[in-house]
């Protein structure tokens, strides 16, 4: 008699990475045992799958989870679960914390940290800076770190590397893709003089303009090029950038934003005022045309949130000293399931975006795709179902976002973590289990599966 699977997943739409089948999935000790298992297989649980879209469970890359930080505004513990409520099933955390994580003993805190409180998977950033250049070679093969973070641009928190000289020192200081926020900063210091206090939301656009994103991603390339280190730049959010990037695909891979897809100028800034500011800033339609021509193209290798919490209190301050930042990691699913609905595009493109494209740029092991020995991570969703983003859904303690009030066609519906169903039809299950990422060009030490 056939060994009995632990769950089988079955009547499903299931995204492949060669297209989209009906068939049935098995899975095994946390793993993908089979794919096209027969109705008459064993197994201890079977998730019915009829009518809904079976995802390889999707990544948000690029999340600020404040931790350590502010309580009150977000957690790791409340980051996570509203990532797996709203069927993501990992999640790589920023290094701009109070205090950052720029150095072994704060990166081991975090570490343990997030192996308590987190309840989805978790890959951890590690912050540049000035100072720590000869830590962060070893800093970035450790337990959990998908990359290195730089902000060549001034944002939240204290962390920056600006000129040149310090931006060439950290890309010669180890071998993985390096993150960049890579607005230039000195044009920013330039024109901040040219506003006022109180000047409408919208001038967040004016002083953080085309010319500053694109200077920066230009000269990062250049340094990129230089020292043959690759770059992943975050946050595109200019036609000038992807048309400028995508001469460098041998170095440089590219996010862009649901927000950048979503919402645009003078618009959002009309609708939400300061609710709308955000690093780098919401721009004029045909930015964000651009920016679905290259998810058409390619060009585009992964979609993020960027979830970036603050209370109400800071976001409600006169431009320019609200706090820039939004909220997104628990809408991001939805809303690029409203993307598929209108045709903007498909499921297979989405599971590229935010499954195999962020394992392919981060190194990220055994997920990100729907295969055998891959992680059970499934996004389950009905791309039919109609929604609204309701206020009292959201987890974060900040209890706000973007797109609050917004009707969505597509929704998830169930989210499966290593095999584990942790949400179905928006009840999180069971206990916080998340873990580290794996990541490849870790030391197999961390792993005793691995000797």
């Amino acid at each position: 008699m056939a060994e009995p699977f632990d769950l089988v997943l079955g009547g499903g739409q299931v995204v492949l990475p060669w297209g989209v089948e009906a068939l049935d999935i098995g899975v095994r000790e946390g793993r993908i045992a089979a794919l096209g298992v027969p109705a008459s297989a064993p197994a201890a649980a079977r998730f019915d799958a009829r009518g809904l879209a079976v995802l390889p469970g999707l990544i948000d890359a690029h999340v600020h989870f404040r931790d350590p930080g502010d309580a009150s505004v977000e957690t790791i513990a409340t980051g996570t679960r509203g990532a797996i409520r709203g069927g993501i099933t990992t999640v790589f955390d920023m290094p701009n914390t109070t205090p950052p994580i720029t150095d072994a003993a704060r990166l081991a805190w975090k570490q343990r940290h997030a192996e308590a409180t987190a309840w989805c998977d978790m890959g951890l950033y590690v912050g540049a800076t000035k100072t720590n250049v000869a830590a962060l070679g070893a800093l970035e093969s450790a337990r959990g770190a998908c990359a290195v973070k730089v902000f060549a641009g001034s944002s939240t928190g204290d962390l920056l590397v600006e000129d040149d000289l310090s931006l060439e020192r950290v890309m010669r200081s180890g071998r993985r893709r390096v993150a960049y926020h890579s607005e230039d900063e000195y044009r920013l210091r330039e024109r901040r003089a040219l506003f006022a206090e109180g000047d409408p939301p919208a001038r967040h656009a004016a002083w953080r303009d085309v010319e500053t994103a694109f200077l920066g991603t230009r000269r990062i390339l250049a340094l990129a090029r230089k020292t043959g280190r690759p770059a992943h730049i975050l946050h595109v959010s200019t036609a000038e950038e992807l048309d400028y990037a995508a001469r460098h695909r041998d170095i440089a891979t590219v996010e862009v934003l649901v927000n950048h897809l979503t919402q645009w100028a003078p618009d959002a800034y009309e609708r939400l005022g300061t609710y709308a500011v955000m690093n780098p800033p919401l721009r004029e339609r045909r930015h964000l045309e651009a920016a679905w021509a290259a998810v058409a193209d390619g060009r585009v290798d992964v979609v993020g949130s960027d979830h970036a919490p603050h209370p109400r209190a800071a976001k409600e301050r006169p431009w320019p000293s609200c706090a820039a930042g939004l909220t997104g990691v628990q809408t991001i699913v939805p809303v690029m399931l409203d993307h598929v609905a209108a045709g903007r595009l498909s499921l297979s493109r989405l599971a590229d975006l935010m499954a195999a494209g962020p394992a392919r740029v981060y190194g990220l092991a055994a997920k990100g795709r729907i295969a055998v020995g891959y992680d059970a991570d499934f996004t389950v969703v009905d791309p039919a179902a109609r929604r609204v983003i309701e206020p009292g859904w959201l987890v974060s303690p900040c209890g706000w976002s973007p797109f609050a009030g917004t009707t969505v066609t597509g929704w998830p519906v169930a989210t499966i973590l290593r095999g584990q169903v942790v949400m179905r039809e928006g009840e999180v299950l069971g206990a916080a289990s998340g873990r580290l990422a794996r990541f490849w060009g870790e030391s197999v030490e961390h792993y005793a599966d691995f000797a």
